[in-house]
């Protein structure tokens, strides 16, 4: 594949809010990410979470953070003081953080060799490339990784424009926080070093997602996929939360599936969804629209693991999530009642988050 065909696909495949959101606002703010790569072979996956807090530093929780969730649910954090050695670009998906540096240049995209180099500690990601090390003092480890990543989906139907998550109104700030799925699926080809073990893969499944506002929502769940069991093109991601809307709060749900090409949506403004999920280890959602009809049930019996999320009082734990969770899919057509695709896995990645969290929430 020529340059000129990498750069083709890029631009078909970004999604809207790709970019950094931050305009120099002088309120509370944050902007974070999430990346995943399965590795179906081993079973495992690793989760990379990269967030940046007040970037106009000198606030109380100015700061950037990266998590790392491991197999296992083994986890690992660290935290970057120096908002100025952040960097992001406006228009693009591309963002980094120095820790530690042998430069003394301002923080920017490097070649991955030059920051093999030059980077004692921080990661940088692009479209295509994922890097980073960091030090965990705790155990004297070194975490390292590196992969490119070839998108196949980013958030709409092949070969038209790729659609703002939350639809149009997410480009105006009247939703709080933001939410956008950056690639639904993608095929991941490197390694990760965890724990002095060397994980070397080769096309894994890769998803990459994003939040922007002043905080997490009030309360969340999240289901998401792209490795299935003998249904290796289809990617599933699907969320319930209770947001701000001009300072109201609503329950606003939402299912996407990505399959032969074909995007599946299932939004307030097009269906009914329902979910049933409980405080951990059942989650359950349906919904139709006029054409299509989808169901899914996640299970785990794991523990799952504590992250952190950005709040109205920083970094904190407010959070579960396994990458280990049970997950049953089947998509229908409501004209035919044929089945469209009916999938199990058991690496979905299963989370819920936020308060009041003591019954079933039912919807």
């Amino acid at each position: 594949m020529n340059w000129a065909r990498e750069k083709e696909e890029k631009i078909n495949l970004q999604t809207p809010h790709s970019g950094y959101h931050w305009e120099s606002y002088y309120r509370r703010f944050f902007e974070g990410w999430y990346f995943r790569v399965t590795l179906p072979k081993t079973q495992e996956n690793f989760a990379f979470m990269y967030s940046i807090e007040d970037p106009q530093g000198c606030q109380v929780y100015s700061g950037g953070g990266a998590q790392i969730l491991a197999p296992n649910d083994d986890y690992f954090c660290r935290t970057f003081p120096n908002v100025n050695n952040f960097w992001a670009w406006r228009n693009d998906l591309g963002l980094g953080h120095w820790r530690n540096t042998f430069l003394s240049i301002k923080p920017r995209y490097l070649k991955p060799q030059d920051f093999d180099n030059y980077i004692e500690e921080g990661y940088q990601v692009t479209a295509n490339l994922h890097q980073g090390k960091l030090y965990d003092p705790a155990t004297g480890y070194y975490y390292k990784w590196q992969y490119h990543i070839k998108p196949v989906y980013g958030w709409g139907n092949l070969g038209f424009p790729q659609q703002a998550t939350a639809g149009y109104l997410s480009f105006l700030p009247i939703f709080e926080p933001g939410w956008q799925v950056l690639m639904a699926r993608g095929l991941a080809s490197g390694w990760i070093e965890w724990k002095g073990k060397l994980y070397e893969f080769e096309n894994s499944p890769a998803y990459g997602e994003k939040n922007w506002g002043g905080a997490f929502p009030e309360r969340w769940f999240w289901i998401n996929c792209n490795a299935f069991e003998g249904a290796s093109d289809l990617s599933l991601t699907a969320v319930g939360g209770r947001r701000k809307v001009l300072g109201f709060t609503e329950s606003v749900g939402l299912i996407g599936v990505h399959y032969q090409g074909i995007f599946y949506e299932f939004v307030p403004w097009n269906c009914h969804i329902r979910w049933e999920v409980s405080p951990w280890g059942n989650w359950l959602m349906n919904a139709q629209n006029k054409e299509w009809e989808i169901v899914l049930r996640g299970t785990t019996l794991r523990q799952g693991t504590l992250l952190r999320a950005p709040t109205q009082r920083g970094l904190d734990f407010c959070c579960r999530e396994t990458l280990k969770g049970d997950l049953f899919l089947q998509l229908r057509s409501r004209v035919s009642s044929e089945v469209i695709i009916e999938a199990n896995s058991s690496l979905a990645g299963l989370e819920v988050g936020g308060n009041c969290w003591e019954d079933i929430w039912k919807i």
